[in-house]
Order: structure tokens, then C-alpha cells, then sequence
């Protein structure tokens, strides 16, 4: 599942890579569509792009993606029961939770920068630490079904192009730039369908 193959003539990847991207695009289309199916793929696609990013030396996106496996179980109790043992819906974080948010994104980036830097070989210790830290953000606001979970995605995705593009992993540059549309169409789907604010803790 490691060896290099050219998809159309335009870039190369692997066979994992490549089922990590279907499964990944099909967990966005679902979570646009609030389909509690989405966690399943989520879970199978983070799986998968572990094993990518171990062999791309991105050891923040590959214990990412352990936490991801993790949280996703969580998230889809959350979207099935989260609002007293009934389905969870949309709603907003108020100033403080968003203040939280930013808190726990910086804080989480100094730890794993700090910790990337020290540990281990990667070249892009910050980016990787960076986009980590807001990934498990974007995650928790997520399995919440808050609205700003797409404002994340949207930076993050953005910022992961560039990082793909620099570490050779074209076709995951190219699902980063489609999940960057995506998240545009998941913010201005959920806004339809959101609710008053809740309370300001990130992952409650």
C-alpha cells in the first residue's frame, strides 16, 4: 500500500493515500450534511492517514489522527444523544467560549511545538504543531455541532496546503484545497440551521 503510483499523470501518491482521500471527502460531505455517519469514516480515514503521515515524518498529524479516532466515538455519542439523551443541535459559541477556544489552541501549539522540537526529526516542528493544536480545536467544536468548528477548518485547511505541498503529499494538498470549499459550504449550511449560544465551555 506504500509504493508510488501517478494519479491521471498529475500527481504522485500511494494507494493508502488515496483511499485516506475518498474516505476523508466522504466524512466532510457528511458532516455538512450532519449525517452521524460521518464519525464512522472519520475514524476509518484517520486510521489510514496515521499510517501517511508516519511515513511523511508529520508525527503531530499522525498522533492527530490517534486522537481523532479517539474523539470521533465521542463525537458521535455527542450528535446522537448530547442534548439530554436526545439528537445534538447546531448552536454557537459565545464570547468566552471563543475566547476559550483561541486559549486552548496557542496553548496546545506551545506544548506540541515544544515537544516536536525536542523529540523528534521532523523539519516543520511549528507548522506541524500549529496545525495540530487547531485541528484538535476544530474537533472538539465539532463533536459539539458548533458553527465555529467550519471557522477553524477553514484557517487550518488553508495552512495545510502549503504544508502538503511542501512535504511531497500532492493529492493530500489537493483534498486540503477541496475541504477548503467544503468547509465554506458546511459554515453557510449549518448558519441556516443553527441555534442560540450555548454555554461557553469548548467541549461540552
Amino acid at each position: 500500500m506504500n509504493e508510488t503510483i501517478s494519479l491521471f499523470g498529475l500527481a504522485a501518491t500511494t494507494p493508502l493515500e488515496l483511499v485516506s482521500f475518498v474516505l476523508s471527502v466522504a466524512t466532510v460531505w457528511l458532516n455538512i450534511r450532519q449525517n452521524h455517519w460521518a464519525w464512522l469514516f472519520a475514524i476509518l480515514s484517520s486510521a489510514t492517514y496515521g499510517v501517511v503521515f508516519f511515513g511523511a515524518k508529520l508525527y503531530g498529524d499522525m498522533a492527530l489522527q490517534g486522537v481523532f479516532v479517539s474523539v470521533s466515538f465521542w463525537g458521535w455519542y455527542q450528535w446522537l444523544h448530547g442534548n439530554q439523551g436526545k439528537a445534538l443541535g447546531v448552536s454557537t459559541l459565545d464570547m468566552r467560549g471563543r475566547m476559550l477556544a483561541g486559549v486552548a489552541w496557542l496553548a496546545c501549539f506551545g506544548v506540541l511545538a515544544w515537544f516536536l522540537r525536542s523529540f523528534t526529526d521532523t523539519d516543520v516542528p511549528n507548522a506541524d504543531a500549529f496545525l495540530t493544536a487547531g485541528s484538535l480545536v476544530g474537533q472538539a467544536l465539532l463533536s459539539r455541532k458548533k458553527i465555529e468548528n467550519w471557522h477553524v477548518w477553514i484557517i487550518v485547511d488553508v495552512l495545510y496546503v502549503a504544508l502538503y505541498v511542501h512535504k511531497g503529499l500532492m493529492l493530500t494538498a489537493v483534498l486540503y484545497g477541496m475541504f477548503v470549499a467544503m468547509a465554506i459550504a458546511g459554515l453557510l449550511a449549518w448558519q441556516g440551521s443553527s441555534a442560540e449560544p450555548e454555554e461557553a465551555v469548548v467541549w461540552k
